[in-house]
């Protein structure tokens, strides 16, 4: 039933019903016919989800549909989210660094200090060796000192690189912090845009004290058909 169909009813211009309901069917007879002729299938009555599917079922699975906003989804609470945590785990990144860099240069300290007793036994070996070189013990240890001296210059420039390093690190963490940064700066020009457009469309009244809105209004050129449940609910109050 069209929507002019429904005021006549409404209007009283239709008296006789039974007619009325035969000219109905007659019409969606003559629409069934002209469907089953472009179509070339018969009509078959479909629910509503195979509907969905059959229209969405492409998109669904091709495009991401919006998510619903929830604070798990809303996109400054996210951006929020990452700036803090993001600002947490670099400061405890910067500490663990710290921790390693002061353990290295301990290190290197107790490793000069090895060095300087390593220097003194190889001075004292080496006078003693030109003193009394039939002596075995003071060549086999000069001997000894040496090639300690060597390997522990070699870990002093291992801690050294390292220490290097570590330094590297902290200057590439300064990156985080300008990150943080940009991420704050989009965050502000989001909620600029939002407040702005929240201004932009406020009203005076409240959306609880307006009034519904029409769904058919004279000049539609929609051709919306009123539903078997619509119709029934008209009958039933022209009833009581």
């Amino acid at each position: 039933m069209t929507q002019e169909e429904l005021d006549a009813l409404m209007n009283g211009d239709i008296d006789d019903m039974e007619s009325f309901e035969d000219s109905t069917d007659s019409s969606v007879e003559d629409d069934l016919a002209v469907d089953d002729f472009l179509d070339d299938e018969p009509v078959a009555k479909s629910s509503a989800k195979e509907q969905d599917e059959h229209i969405y079922g492409n998109q669904k699975k091709d495009t991401i549909l919006p998510m619903p906003a929830t604070n798990e989804n809303k996109m400054v609470h996210q951006l929020d989210d990452v700036t803090k945590e993001s600002e947490e785990k670099a400061s405890e990144i910067f500490d663990i660094i710290d921790g390693v860099s002061n353990q290295l240069m301990e290190s290197e300290e107790a490793m000069n200090s090895v060095l300087e007793t390593l220097n003194s036994n190889i001075e004292l070996f080496t006078t003693l060796n030109k003193k009394f070189p039939d002596v075995g013990a003071f060549a086999a240890q000069l001997e000894k000192n040496s090639s300690a001296l060597e390997e522990a210059n070699q870990i002093l420039e291992v801690l050294q690189s390292s220490g290097e390093s570590i330094m590297s690190v902290m200057d590439i963490m300064q990156y985080q912090d300008i990150h943080r940064q940009k991420i704050e700066r989009v965050i502000n020009v989001m909620r600029a845009l939002s407040n702005y457009m929240n201004s932009l469309f406020e009203g005076r009244i409240e959306d609880e004290k307006r009034v519904s809105s029409a769904h058919h209004i004279a000049g539609d050129t929609h051709n919306d058909l009123a539903s078997n449940e619509d119709i029934e609910a008209l009958l039933a109050q022209f009833v009581k």
